[in-house]
């Protein structure tokens, strides 16, 4: 199972630095950048954790806490500078888990998170969901039909997410294309080959960094296509 975490501060320097800190970890890291981006993201995507800085525009964390503790008992970890002793409290108050103070030391804030994470599991409303399909960066809500890559959501047409689906659920087996196409066409593949392969090339431009060396989709020349565990 890997968590995700949705990070939220309105310093996108900071987002960026804790979000590598923890994709790093294993972790899949989601990014919001004031309180209202942060709740948008929570009514599409399943979270786990939430880093939450105080101190943001529309909605500061304060609220944003209130707002998400009225449904849900998500771990929450303030973000504070070491001068905001006040925030630190009303955070606890106003329901948060933890906090932690800026700069961060990785590994205390790995230790918070994983902590959080651990008490949530164990003790918490936590109900792990087969149908989110997540293999590195790339994370695939099956029920809603939502796909991510790195946090960033991704448009696909519904022949692409049949295709990556089918591709996921049988990560490191290595797939034939007449596999692929009866799975995904739902019909007998006599010369399937182009059809594959174009619509496999458009996925990879989707959801690749680089298509020309996908981290994700890989050929295996003479037997088909294979998407690696990570």
């Amino acid at each position: 199972m890997i968590y995700t975490l949705l990070v939220c501060d309105d310093d996108e320097l900071i987002v960026s630095s804790l979000a590598m800190h923890l994709q790093k970890a294993g972790y899949h890291v989601l990014k919001a950048y004031n309180g209202e981006q942060a709740l948008e993201l929570l009514e599409k995507q399943e979270v786990h954790l939430i880093l939450l800085d105080v101190m943001m525009p529309k909605l500061d964390g304060l609220s944003t806490t209130l707002r998400i503790r009225q449904e849900r008992n998500i771990p929450i970890i303030i973000l504070s500078a070491k001068s905001e002793e006040t925030d630190k409290i009303a955070g606890l108050n106003f329901g948060a888990d933890d906090y932690i103070t800026k700069p961060f030391n990785t590994l205390e804030l790995l230790a918070r998170v994983k902590s959080q994470l651990r008490r949530y599991t164990t003790l918490g409303s936590f109900k792990q969901d087969e149908e989110v399909l997540i293999n590195g960066g790339l994370w695939v809500d099956t029920r809603n039909n939502k796909v991510t890559v790195d946090g960033e959501p991704i448009k696909l047409t519904p022949t692409e997410y049949k295709i990556l689906v089918y591709l996921l659920r049988n990560s490191g087996q290595v797939l034939s294309i007449h596999q692929i196409y009866e799975q995904v066409w739902q019909e007998t593949a006599y010369s399937p080959e182009n059809t594959v392969a174009v619509h496999i090339r458009r996925l990879r431009e989707k959801i690749e960094i680089n298509p020309k060396e996908p981290k994700y989709i890989k050929v295996v020349w003479g037997s088909g296509y294979i998407v690696e565990k990570y």
